[in-house]
């Protein structure tokens, strides 16, 4: 080996020996091998041993992980991109809920659209079953009664009924061959609600032969769905005070949905009473929530009415005449604003519709009266137990001519009290 190769190994062997010896001293061992003058040194040291060879094959390996690793990273990135993307999408077309789960802006279709349509369908043809019920109680009472027109509208009646039954059963069939298209579904949905609306009417109009009491009625609403409700012809006034009164009837489950919502515009909850998934029954003023300590989930007849006063938001909740809770701070000082629309079985999202399916009511209700003033305790047990017969709300009073049905929601009689045992 000549002068400067010797040199330059031996610098090295020296400081390898001194980093090492600063690390372990003495326990290292340090051999140094004269190689060829034209190799590289790395190259040669690399390949000339067994503990050589091994730290070759380590940082071989860690260069494979690290390529490993950022393709992971890259692929990572690309899912969170996408992801975040669907995300956006997502917010852009949905909106937060608001108290008791209410949902602000949801879309007005027929229906729970998550349930799918052959549920739907099914729950149709049950509304048709029950309309069919109704028309053989007529029958019965035309019968009696050798009227003419009654026969004939029975007659119509049956007709109706029967191509209604027919368009159910062609769809469900349709359905089990292939699945149509959402549009197609939305406008079959909205031929039989109309259909539906139809019968409804007829069916009323044919009732009111029987001359039965304009206030001796109930709702029933048989099916969780966004288009069996009913409205008031006419909105509430402007109140500082206020006392509303029905008698309900539901084993819903869960939650009996909402027996009422009053919507104004500018804002959807300005009075409602809904019982939503397993919360307890809240009464709202202005989207202001008071949980109120009603147990009525039991397939039974109850009266129930609240009071409310604006001077600090005070309420009071009767069931069956007698008083299960109170409160303040409802929504004090806020006058119950006028021009409003007052439905029955729906919670209203905007004004007059945007319902959902999830909180409509399912049962039976009656006599909703409201008045703009607080009824005394003695009043309200008056009306619970049947001894005050002709007190009747003085802002929104129940008779036929006050209300519209839409949807197939039925109207059977109702004698309170007697009804309720």
């Amino acid at each position: 080996m000549d002068g400067p190769a010797w040199k330059v190994l031996l610098l090295l062997c020296l400081a390898a020996a001194a980093g090492t010896r600063a690390q372990d001293a003495g326990q290292t061992q340090f051999i140094c091998t004269s190689v060829p003058k034209d190799v590289d040194l790395c190259t040669a040291s690399m390949q000339s041993s067994g503990p050589a060879e091994d730290l070759k094959s380590t940082v071989l390996q860690l260069r494979e992980t690290v390529l490993q690793q950022k393709e992971t990273i890259i692929h990572q990135r690309e899912t969170i991109r996408e992801l975040t993307s669907k995300l956006t999408r997502c917010e852009s077309q949905s909106f937060p809920a608001g108290p008791g789960g209410r949902r602000p802006g949801s879309k007005n279709t027929m229906g729970d659209l998550s349930r799918g349509t052959a549920e739907t369908l099914a729950q149709l043809g049950h509304t048709l079953q029950t309309l069919k019920q109704r028309l053989e109680n007529l029958e019965h009472y035309s019968r009696g009664n050798n009227s003419v027109q009654a026969n004939s509208l029975k007659d119509l009646l049956q007709n109706k009924i029967d191509d209604m039954e027919k368009q159910v059963l062609s769809r469900v069939n349709t359905l089990e061959e292939s699945k149509s298209g959402s549009r197609n579904d939305s406008e079959q949905r909205n031929r039989v609600e109309s259909t539906l609306t139809s019968l409804h009417h007829r069916i009323t109009d044919l009732e009111k032969g029987k001359d039965r009491p304009a206030d001796k009625f109930q709702l029933t609403f048989p099916l969780r769905t966004n288009y069996m409700y009913a409205k008031a012809k006419r909105s509430l006034p402007e109140m500082y005070s206020l006392t509303v009164c029905l008698w309900i009837k539901s084993n819903a489950s869960p939650g009996v949905g909402t027996p009422f919502s009053y919507a104004v515009p500018g804002q959807a909850n300005e009075l409602v009473l809904i019982e939503w998934g397993n919360n307890p029954m809240e009464f709202l003023i202005n989207d202001k929530v008071a949980k109120l300590p009603f147990l009525i989930n039991d397939g039974k007849w109850h009266h129930l009415c609240i009071t409310w006063t604006t001077r600090d938001g005070m309420w009071e909740a009767f069931q069956d005449g007698v008083m299960r809770g109170n409160g303040e701070n409802l929504a004090p000082y806020h006058p119950i604003k006028p021009e409003g629309v007052l439905v029955l079985g729906q919670e209203q999202d905007i004004l007059g519709g945007g319902f959902d399916a999830t909180q409509a009511f399912v049962g039976e209700l009656a006599n909703l009266n409201i008045w703009n003033r607080k009824l005394s305790i003695t009043e309200i047990y008056n009306l619970a137990t049947c001894n005050s017969k002709a007190l009747t709300g003085n802002v929104f009073s129940w008779t036929e001519s006050s209300i519209e049905i839409f949807g197939g929601a039925t109207k059977w009689s109702f004698e309170p009290c007697r009804s309720a045992n």
